[in-house]
């Protein structure tokens, strides 16, 4: 199972077009996901202050699109080792493959995330 961060207006949209996309598939070519065990420090990273997103957990097995594992891109997150692999999907992610969703909310008093 791999991970991906949106918020609920982008996963609710996707619902309606029948596949979901991200910003970085056009600038990028691909949407970045995550394991367990990079999905906080991506989220505290990168989306310090948001309440309104989700985790969309994806099915490998059922992702139509390719799935390559790759360093990070960029400077790596606080905690990620430039070593570390993200899945990353390079083309829009069918519904199909969509296992579950869950709320990903900051915990309120320290504002940072953990893995639900």
């Amino acid at each position: 199972m791999i991970l991906h961060i949106t918020s609920r207006a982008e996963w609710n949209e996707a619902q309606v077009r029948g596949e979901y996309t991200a910003p970085s598939l056009q600038t990028e070519g691909f949407i970045h996901c995550s394991t367990e065990k990079q999905v906080a420090h991506v989220a505290n990273a990168f989306y310090r202050g948001r309440n309104d997103l989700v985790l969309l957990n994806i099915d490998e097995a059922r992702l139509k699109p390719g799935l390559k594992w790759e360093p990070p891109a960029g400077i790596p997150a606080p905690g990620i080792s430039e070593s570390d692999k993200f899945p990353h999907i390079f083309g829009p992610i069918n519904l199909t493959a969509i296992a579950s969703i869950l709320d990903f909310v900051p915990d309120p008093v320290s504002g940072t995330f953990t893995y639900p």
